[in-house]
């Protein structure tokens, strides 16, 4: 057997080793071979794991699935999965989900209490210094902060889902005051927002609470049903940030100089978004979000390296800022 088909073997055989093992069809998906090359694959599969199971789903569809025992030990994490996973963790804990950061190092720990012995020391000097090269990857600048015991309670209610009772300050408000929020998820930006419906308003509109801003965070009993349908990153992607505002929600567009053109280039401004290149250099980016200000805020950092073509009141918002003395771009 040539070395590539031992790797394709022992591809298959992580596959096979799920619960509901494998079919042919994935195998042919997987590999991007044709049904008969897939079905040599589950007879040297057979061959080399001798106690392969094969059996018939509630489909109607044949299953091989190969016992875990049996190819966990082919499977030990290689330095780079698990520095990605230590990455994770830091990445998690900077932007204040402590809880979720809390999780992931538990992983971690499983992951090294299940590894053999014989690996260990190889497989922590490697990841060591895999760390300290990616060490440019740690994000810098100012961070959200966090509370475990508020953390802690919206991971709860996002999972029931369940009504979480609030001890809530907003920007108006002089002291906290208490909310009944039905929870949907939160954004991640500069600061943390959890998103949500206030039962105490009528309007049923989805609202943005800083998670800084609660003060206390309690799981009720209260079990809801999530509106159906509901896209939480196709609501998430309406913004440019953050901050939602359906009265300016439209068709942003902002044209970039020849100069800055390779610059934006690289860049991704919204999911969504499409971009041309002009006869002189200039790229042109297009997407619909809203969110002005926070555009105002990034649209800042690239000087007169950029015009704002629409909205009209997003170019009037920023005409007066725009300066030339920057010596770099975001």
């Amino acid at each position: 057997m040539s070395f590539s088909k031992a790797v394709d073997l022992l591809r298959l055989a992580r596959m096979a080793s799920n619960f509901g093992g494998v079919s042919l069809a994935e195998i042919e998906a997987e590999f991007g071979c044709v049904r008969r090359t897939a079905q040599r694959m589950t007879q040297a599969l057979e061959q080399v794991f001798p106690d392969t199971e094969d059996h018939v789903d509630g489909e109607g569809v044949k299953r091989w699935r190969v016992p875990r025992r049996r190819v966990g030990e082919f499977f030990a994490p290689q330095a780079d999965e698990v520095a990605a996973l230590e990455l994770a963790f830091s990445t998690l804990e900077r932007e204040g989900l402590t809880r979720e950061a809390g999780q992931l190092r538990n992983l971690r720990n499983t992951i090294d209490l299940l590894m053999p012995d014989k690996r260990r020391a190889g497989l922590e000097a490697d990841e060591e210094a895999l760390l300290e090269a990616m060490g440019h990857a740690a994000r810098p600048g100012p961070q959200p902060a966090s509370d475990p015991q508020v953390d802690a309670a919206i991971a709860e209610a996002l999972k029931g889902p369940f009504v979480l009772r609030l001890r809530y300050r907003g920007r108006r408000d002089e002291a906290a005051k208490e909310r009944w929020i039905e929870p949907y998820g939160l954004l991640l930006g500069a600061r943390r927002y959890l998103v949500g419906r206030d039962r105490n308003r009528e309007d049923g509109h989805m609202r943005h609470f800083r998670v800084e801003d609660i003060e206390q965070a309690e799981v009720t009993a209260d079990w809801f049903a999530r509106e159906d349908g509901f896209d939480f990153d196709a609501y998430a992607n309406r913004a440019f940030g953050v901050f939602q505002d359906e009265r300016e929600f439209g068709e942003v567009v902002w044209r970039f100089t020849p100069a800055a053109a390779p610059h934006a280039a690289r860049y991704r401004f919204h999911p969504a978004q499409t971009s041309e290149t002009g006869v002189d250099g200039s790229v042109t980016v297009r997407f619909m979000a809203c969110g002005w200000l926070e555009m105002c805020w990034h649209l800042y950092a690239w000087g007169d390296q950029v015009e704002v073509l629409a909205p009209q009141a997003l170019a009037d918002m920023v005409r007066d800022h725009r300066r030339s003395d920057f010596p770099g771009l975001p």
